[in-house]
């Protein structure tokens, strides 16, 4: 290091020199010497050539060249690696930039702008560094009418250090919508640019700025009208694809319909066109994810784009080759794309995803793209988190087809590596997977099988006591699809996971979600009458509890309607009606139920008395005798002239038990 710096020290020592003139002199031979050389940079920094130039750059008595050139020379700094980058932040860099803006001299503002624009470009650099003193975004934008420069480094600050709704709020309520419109007719090619891209940031998840965006007017253009003129063909193609995201995000935003022709015949077939082989991998990336998410939730949209330049059969592509044969000119642009390649199948997944959410014929043209299950199951077990939750996700919008999940789920075992996936994946990745189980244990899988022999019970009893609420949702869910027409020991094995203290947590759980997929458990674990009796022997008294404290909680109607469900599961049991029969708390409850205003809960305790009081069973006569006594007849005869049809169904059903 000593020889390399050697050669170095004499740009350092000449910053000391007593003489402005040669300390000017000095700056200048500097910044030529580190202009795209990274080891000279590194050996200045080494030597300590920053806090010099930081210092003489803040000196009042620094003449405004020197100034301008010493914020030149620590911009070029910027320009090398990322330590380089931490090294002038060490130094407290950019506090002394925000001071230099307050400069009447405009060639030292753009100087000062420049840099900072090339330290908040790295991704070492904190955006919130912006934000700590509130003058600064005030000023900033004070600053925009002064040059094209200072508009185009502004503007492209702004966009990369406009991160999340903290950093959208401020920036909309600094004025920047109002601020920065005008820019995107500028004369100049970049400032437009820049001014595109920061409002795809402002906009982005963000109504306020979408429905804002909305009604601004440029020369008498709408904004929404200046972004579809943006991205025409003839446009360059970072112009085409910012634009659309502009409109995709507002779009979301419920500012701009979904059948607008804006969205239908602009942002959609663009978006399309960028999907295509012949564009460059990072264009392709980020046009498949913004469709991904423009089409996401509204199935007609999925229609049109996957019928549109056969998508579904472009998308292929992304899993073959990272770059088209045209674009290879370079080995360097082949060597990026092959390490990048992973980000084409994220993209790629992600896309699928979407098209897939809805439309049960896009789902069956997905699946039979070549080799595609084989695809998901690869991206299942990649290194990259994001290709393995973007294949999960595919997994799961393709997992909602009855059909696939009894033909290509199968001939692929696609449950071994989600089960796999399942084991020790991030939570982000374990909502996807868990809810793809969900759909794996529906009744009508043949994968329900083999999960079960490979252990899902205790993985998603497991899953019940998660802090994250998604996944506790899911874990009981999946339960209680495996539990629907299950034979006896898949039951006990459930209710022996769950253990009972866990069951009382999920039912006194805050989130009604939880509450109502515990409920729909119980009522599958206790449905065919050898099952309820057996479930009813070994924990009847639990489950009497648990009912009773629902019915007495404060819950909604689908809730208490559940419950009476259960209980009148519980009444068509055999030994098991006995539980309700001895418990007058609960009979009274089911009286109750019987007279309330909501026709939906009438009806439930209605069929709870029918299963109790049936003619041809063991024990009959007692057990209407002992409900006459309660009063229950004579609900049933008022019941029986109600003007509902189904409870005066049910109510003289009920009372010809009695006569026969």
């Amino acid at each position: 290091l000593q020889e390399v710096t050697a050669s170095s020290r004499h740009y350092v020592d000449r910053l000391f020199d007593l003489d402005p003139q040669k300390v000017l002199q000095g700056v200048i031979d500097m910044k030529n010497a580190v202009i795209g050389n990274n080891k000279q940079k590194a050996n200045l920094i080494v030597l300590g050539a920053v806090p010099r130039l930081l210092y003489l750059l803040q000196q009042e008595t620094s003449s405004t060249e020197l100034r301008t050139e010493c914020a030149v020379v620590l911009g070029s700094l910027a320009m090398g690696t990322e330590n380089n980058v931490k090294s002038l932040l060490d130094c407290h860099i950019i506090p002394a930039l925000l001071q230099g803006l307050r400069s009447p001299d405009l060639k030292f503002i753009e100087a000062c702008l420049r840099c900072l624009r090339t330290i908040f470009i790295s991704p070492v650099t904190p955006e919130d560094l912006l934000y700590t003193d509130p003058t600064v975004i005030s000023h900033l934008m004070a600053l925009l009418s002064r040059s094209r420069y200072t508009q185009e480094y502004i503007c492209q600050i702004f966009s990369h250090c406009c991160k999340g709704p903290d950093h959208q709020t401020i920036l909309f309520n600094h004025g920047a919508v109002q601020n920065i419109a005008h820019l995107l007719v500028s004369t100049s090619y970049k400032v437009r640019m820049q001014t595109l891209k920061c409002f795809s940031v402002l906009a982005f998840e963000n109504p306020q700025v979408s429905m804002t965006l909305v009604n601004v007017s440029v020369d008498g253009e709408l904004l929404p009208q200046i972004f579809v003129k943006m991205l025409q063909r003839d446009k360059p193609i970072e112009m085409q694809l910012t634009s659309a995201k502009c409109l995709t995000s507002m779009c979301r935003a419920g500012a701009i319909r979904t059948d607008d022709p804006c969205i239908v015949l602009k942002t959609l077939p663009c978006l399309v066109r960028m999907c295509s082989k012949d564009r460059l991998l990072e264009e392709r990336v980020e046009g498949a994810e913004t469709l991904a998410y423009l089409i996401e939730t509204d199935v007609e949209l999925q229609r049109m784009a996957s019928i549109t330049d056969h998508l579904i059969v472009m998308l292929a592509d992304y899993f073959k080759y990272p770059s088209s044969v045209s674009a290879i000119t370079d080995i360097k642009r082949l060597d990026h794309d092959l390490k990048h390649a992973h980000e084409l199948r994220q993209a790629a997944f992600k896309l699928y995803a979407s098209l897939g959410a809805n439309d049960e014929d896009i789902r069956k043209k997905i699946i039979e793209t070549e080799n595609m299950m084989d695809r998901i199951v690869n991206g299942l077990s990649e290194s990259s988190i994001k290709v393995r939750l973007a294949a999960v996700r595919c997994l799961h919008s393709l997992s909602r087809s009855v059909q696939q999940l009894r033909t290509s789920f199968q001939d692929h075992a696609v449950w071994k590596p989600l089960m796999k996936v399942l084991q020790n994946a991030p939570n982000e990745i374990l909502v996807v997977a868990s809810s793809t189980l969900c759909n794996l244990l529906l009744e009508f899988s043949p994968s329900k099988e083999p999960i079960l022999e490979s252990g899902a019970i205790e993985l998603l009893c497991s899953l019940t006591q998660s802090e994250n609420l998604a996944l506790r949702v899911n874990g009981i869910w999946a339960l209680m699809n495996m539990a629907f027409q299950a034979e006896q020991k898949i039951k006990s094995d459930i209710l022996r996971g769950l253990s009972t203290e866990q069951l009382f947590q999920l039912l006194s759980d805050s989130d009604v979600n939880v509450l109502m997929k515990t409920l729909g458990l119980l009522r599958n674990l206790l449905s065919t009458r050898p099952h309820i009796d057996y479930i009813m022997s070994t924990h009847g008294k639990q489950i009497m509890q648990a009912v009773t404290l629902i019915l007495e909680g404060e819950h909604n109607m689908e809730v208490k309607e559940q419950t009476l469900c259960i209980l009148a599961n519980i009444a068509d049991g055999t030994t098991a009606k006995e539980l309700i029969m001895t418990n007058d708390d609960i009979l009274q409850k089911i009286k109750y139920y019987m007279s309330h205003s909501n026709a939906k809960l009438q009806l439930a305790a209605m069929f709870c008395i029918s299963n109790l009081i049936w003619n041809e069973e063991e024990g009959s006569q007692e057990r209407q005798d002992k409900l006459r006594d309660m009063g229950i007849v004579d609900i049933l005869h008022k019941l029986s002239q109600s003007s509902d049809p189904n409870l005066c169904d049910k109510a003289k059903t009920a009372l010809q038990q009695y006569l026969a």
